[in-house]
This record gives C-alpha cells, sequence and structure tokens, in this order.
C-alpha cells in the first residue's frame, strides 16, 4: 500500500463507519425493537452479547430445515386427506427425529461460527489499534523531532 491510498482509505473508513452509526442508531431507535429491548429476554441478551449473536446465527441457519419439515408435514398432512394415515404418521416421525438432528448440528456450527466472528472481531480491532497508535507514536508535533545525527568517525 502506497501513501497516496492511506488518506483515501481512511477517508473511506470514516465514510463506512459514519454510515454504520446512522444505520445502528435508526435499528436502536425502532419502536419494536425498543419494546424488545425493555423485555427480560432483551435485557438478558444486552447482557450477553456472545448468547445474542449464537442465537441469531443459530436461527439464520435453522430457517431453511424448518420451513422444509413444515413443508413435507403440509405435504403428508395432504396425503393423509387422501387416506394414508400410516405413511404421515411415519413421515411426520422420521422428519421430526431429522429436524432434531439437523438443529442440534445447527445449534453447534452456531456456536463455532459466533466464536470465530468474535475472535475475527477481536484481532482485527486489536491490529487496528496497534495500527493507529503506531501511527500516533511516529507523530510527533512540529519542531520537536529530532534530527539525525552524523556518524561519528
Amino acid at each position: 500500500m502506497s501513501k497516496k491510498d492511506t488518506p483515501n482509505t481512511s477517508r473511506d473508513l470514516e465514510e463506512l463507519q459514519r454510515k454504520l452509526s446512522l444505520l445502528i442508531e435508526s435499528i436502536q431507535n425502532n419502536s419494536k425493537v425498543m419494546a424488545f429491548m425493555k423485555s427480560p429476554v432483551g435485557q438478558y441478551l444486552d447482557r450477553h452479547p456472545f448468547t445474542a449473536l449464537t442465537l441469531l446465527v443459530f436461527v439464520a441457519l435453522s430457517a431453511f430445515p424448518v420451513g422444509f419439515f413444515l413443508f413435507l408435514v403440509v405435504l403428508t398432512s395432504l396425503a393423509a386427506l387422501v387416506g394414508v394415515i400410516l405413511l404421515e404418521g411415519l413421515v411426520i416421525s422420521v422428519g421430526g427425529l431429522s429436524l432434531l438432528c439437523v438443529l442440534c448440528g445447527l445449534g453447534f456450527v452456531s456456536l463455532v461460527i459466533s466464536a470465530t466472528i468474535i475472535a475475527s472481531y477481536m484481532v482485527v480491532s486489536s491490529l487496528i489499534n496497534c495500527r493507529l497508535s503506531s501511527r500516533l507514536r511516529h507523530k510527533s508535533p512540529a519542531g520537536t523531532a529530532s534530527e539525525p545525527r552524523s556518524p561519528q568517525t
């Protein structure tokens, strides 16, 4: 990265931070979000961000299997109307056990993804803080910078 890219990059990062701040503020000012955050569940999740992130990832990952299971239930219920009651019970039982296995697996995957996201966040924020602190350390006020010494012979 050249020195010419640094001002553009920092300006872009500041613009991105401003946009993200506005997005977060608009979400937090939503009346439904405010009502949820005042509930006991919202307060618990506010105090436990890892649990909140894990729950969010789990819900996002489990949407497809649950939807597929509900589709199978509706499909077998329609088949039951035609007279295949035993098949419906078998398919719903097998589907329910399969859904249980998939959701347990997704719970584990949610924990791993949440841990990875949090670890990545910590590493990236540490690197950014280290980079910014090294920049501040290398900047010195005008007139106080030490001049290089000439080599002594």
